[in-house]
């Protein structure tokens, strides 16, 4: 004996469909909410600075640093760390008569990577990993490190924030095209 579709003891084709469009919507809306934090994190972070591709400087704790706030906190002559580019360390330059020098360095070693701190009292940058030195510009003056530490423009945005971007043009320290480009 034949059953007919749509009868008490058959599903109908519609019922059936239904249920695997059901099915297939609910396991791919779950596998996309679980597939997006994966995608986000491979992902560069947008730098919030408008069509000029740059970064703004952080701190710390991750917060824009204001260009005022910082500037009258930190003496004449200082380089302190932010947040830059790719998220390296990155030193803001203070000039010697209290404004934001319009370059930034960039705090790693081109030797082994090491973070290079600013050693205020001997007037340079120190790489506690294998002595190299850079001069209060960041040249390196004496190895192993083969290159100077890496440039980037810092600028005041009128948001009164501070903004870091490439470096592309001749380096003024060496008179040659940037390696970090």
């Amino acid at each position: 004996m034949a059953q007919v579709s749509g009868t008490a003891e058959v599903p109908s084709l519609g019922r059936r469909q239904f249920m695997n469009l059901l099915m297939t919507g609910g396991l791919s809306a779950t596998a996309l909410g679980a597939l997006y934090p994966f995608v986000k994190f491979f992902l560069p972070a947008a730098g919030g600075s408008g069509a000029g591709g740059g970064i703004l400087a952080k701190d710390a704790l991750g917060n824009d640093i204001q260009a005022s706030t910082y500037l009258t906190a930190h003496s004449p002559g200082d380089r302190s760390l932010a947040q830059g580019p790719k998220g390296d360390p990155t030193y803001i330059v203070i000039t010697e008569d209290g404004a934001l020098e319009d370059y930034g360095l960039n705090a790693v070693c081109t030797h082994l990577g090491c973070v290079v701190p600013w050693n205020a009292s001997e007037n340079k940058f120190i790489c506690p990993c294998h002595g190299s030195q850079y001069d209060k510009t960041g040249k390196v003056v004496r190895g192993p490190a083969p290159l100077s530490l890496a440039l980037v423009h810092a600028q005041v945005t009128p948001e009164d924030k501070i903004l870091f971007t490439t470096w592309t043009e001749t380096d003024f320290r060496t008179g040659q095209d940037p390696w970090w480009t």
